[in-house]
C-alpha cells in the first residue's frame, strides 16, 4: 500500500489524520518535526508528504527546498493554519502538489493525496518511456503521450502523419522514431515539400532519366529511392500538389516509384514519416487533399500540443537551451533573474519551440554578464504578460498581483476551487480578482 508520512506538531492533529488514512488502506509514518521527518526519508520509500507549515526548527518550506536540493520528486501537500497568497506562491515554486487551509477537510485531503501519488506512478512509468527520446524535451502529461505512442510505433513500420502547428518540433520527432526503428543504420531522407519549386518536385521525388525534359542532363535518382531500407520524412505533406498526390499514392500503395520519363518501375523499401501543420481533414472536404492519400499516411497519428499548452515544461526547456546557447558562443551558463521564470511561463508563445528557442538564444548573446535580466527580452513578452517595467523600474501592484493568480490557476489546471484554497480567498473573491485581470471567459462572466 502507498506510503504516506505526515508532519505537524500538533499531536492531535496527528492522531486524526493518521486513523482517517490507515482506514483508507495507507501506511502511515509520522513526524512532529522536519529533521525527524528527513530521517524517515533517508530509510523509508514514501509516496506522498503532508506538511505543515509551521514547525519547530525547519519549517513547511525550508523542508521543501530540502527535497529540492535532494533531488526527491515526492508529491507534497501543505497543510496551514495561516494562509496567504505569498507563502502559497511561494510553496508552490517549490514544488508542492498543493496546499490546503487548516481545519482540513479530510475527503479532500484524501482525494487530493490519491491523485497525487496516481501523478507521481504515471510520470515515473513514463519516464522509463521518456529516455528512450532523449532528443525530445518534455515531462508534461500531454508529452508523455506522445512519447508512448513514439515508443509504440518506433519499431513498426506503420506509416506516421506527425501534425501541430509550426514550431513545436515535427521533423525532430520523426528523426527520433527513426533512430529507435530496426532502419535505425538506414538513410533518413527529409523533403520538404514548401521549398522546392513545383515543377521539380516529381523529379526530386521519384527521378529521372537523362533526356526526359529540357536540363536533365543526366540520369537522376529521387529522394525516396535514396531512402530504401530507411525512411523518407515528408515534411508539410499538406503543400503536395494534387497531381502528385495520385503518383504518391501509387507508390505507397505498390512500393515501386517510376521516374519521370521512364516506363519501368523499381521496388523501394522505404517507411514513410509526414507531417504538416494544416488542417488534412479539413483539405480532404475541401478537395484539396485526396482522402485516400490521407487514410495511407495517417496509419498512426503523433500530435504535438502547442507550448501553451504543456507549460511545465518550459522550465525544462529554458536549462536547455542556455546551456546549448552559452556553449556555442563560449560564454559561460547565465542564470535568470527570479521574475523571469513567471514571465516565460505566462507568455503563450504563437512561434512554440522555435520562438523560446530565439529567445533564449538572443538573451544568451546580448546578456555581457552572469545574469539575464528583463531588459534582454522582447517588448512584447513584457507586455502580454504584465510585467512590463517603468523607467523607475518598479512593478504595477496589479500586473503582480495578476501573475499571481495565473501561477495558481495553470497550477491546478484552472480549477476556481482549488486555486482559491491555494491563494487563501473565497471563491466568489478569486472570481472578483479574475474578472478584473480579463481571467473570465465571456461565458462565465454572463
Amino acid at each position: 500500500m502507498p506510503n504516506i508520512l505526515y508532519i505537524d506538531d500538533e499531536i492531535s492533529a496527528l492522531k486524526v489524520i493518521s486513523a482517517i488514512f490507515k482506514k483508507e488502506g495507507y501506511s502511515v509514518f509520522t513526524a512532529t518535526t522536519a529533521e525527524e521527518g528527513i530521517e524517515i526519508l533517508k530509510n523509508t520509500s514514501i509516496d506522498c508528504i503532508l506538511l505543515d507549515y509551521r514547525l519547530p526548527g525547519m519549517n513547511g518550506i525550508d523542508l521543501l527546498r530540502w527535497l529540492k536540493i535532494s533531488e526527491l520528486s515526492i508529491p507534497t501537500i501543505m497543510l496551514t493554519a495561516y494562509g496567504t497568497i505569498e507563502k502559497a506562491v511561494e510553496a508552490m515554486k517549490l514544488g508542492a502538489h498543493h496546499y490546503l487551509i487548516k481545519p482540513i477537510d479530510t475527503e479532500l485531503l484524501i482525494n487530493i493525496t490519491k491523485e497525487a501519488i496516481e501523478k507521481s506512478k504515471g510520470i515515473q512509468r513514463l519516464e522509463k518511456i521518456e529516455t528512450h527520446f532523449p532528443e525530445i524535451i518534455g515531462k508534461s502529461k500531454v508529452m508523455q503521450e506522445v512519447f508512448y505512442i513514439m515508443q509504440m510505433v518506433a519499431e513498426s513500420n506503420a506509416n506516421v502523419l506527425i501534425t501541430g502547428e509550426s514550431g513545436t518540433g515535427k521533423e525532430l520527432v520523426a528523426r527520433a522514431i527513426h533512430k529507435k526503428s530496426l532502419r535505425k543504420t538506414k538513410p533518413f531522407v527529409i523533403v520538404d515539400c514548401t521549398t522546392i519549386p513545383e515543377n521539380l518536385l516529381e523529379s526530386e521525388l521519384f527521378g529521372h532519366e537523362k533526356g526526359s525534359f529540357t536540363g536533365a542532363i543526366d540520369r537522376k535518382t529521387g529522394l525516396i529511392e535514396l531512402a530504401h531500407e530507411g525512411t523518407v520524412f515528408l515534411d508539410e505533406i499538406g503543400e503536395l500538389p494534387m497531381f502528385l498526390q495520385k503518383k504518391l499514392l501509387r507508390f505507397l500503395q505498390e512500393k515501386e516509384i517510376q521516374r519521370v520519363g521512364s516506363v519501368q518501375r523499381t521496388k523501394v523499401d522505404v517507411r514513410v514519416i509526414s507531417a504538416t501543420n494544416r488542417d488534412l481533414e479539413k483539405a480532404v472536404q475541401e478537395g484539396l487533399f485526396r482522402e485516400d492519400l490521407y487514410w495511407r499516411l495517417n496509419v498512426v497519428r503523433i500530435n504535438l500540443p502547442p507550448l501553451r499548452e504543456r507549460k511545465e515544461d518550459i522550465p525544462l526547456l529554458i536549462s536547455y537551451f542556455l546551456n546549448k546557447f552559452s556553449k556555442e558562443n563560449n560564454k559561460p551558463i547565465p542564470q535568470l533573474e527570479p521574475e523571469m521564470m513567471d514571465v516565460l511561463i505566462n507568455y503563450d508563445w504563437p512561434g512554440n519551440i522555435r520562438e523560446l528557442a530565439n529567445v533564449i538564444e538572443r538573451a544568451v548573446v546580448l546578456s555581457p554578464s552572469g545574469l539575464i535580466s528583463m531588459k534582454y527580452l522582447p517588448k512584447k513578452i513584457q507586455e502580454k504578460t504584465g510585467w512590463s517595467v517603468t523607467k523607475e523600474n518598479t512593478l504595477n501592484l496589479l500586473e503582480v498581483e495578476k501573475s499571481l493568480i495565473l501561477r495558481a490557476l495553470n497550477s491546478t489546471g484552472w480549477n476556481q476551487t482549488k486555486t482559491a484554497e491555494i491563494l487563501g480567498i473565497s471563491r466568489k473573491q478569486l472570481r472578483t480578482k479574475m474578472k478584473n485581470h480579463g481571467l473570465l471567459s465571456q461565458t462565465e462572466d454572463d
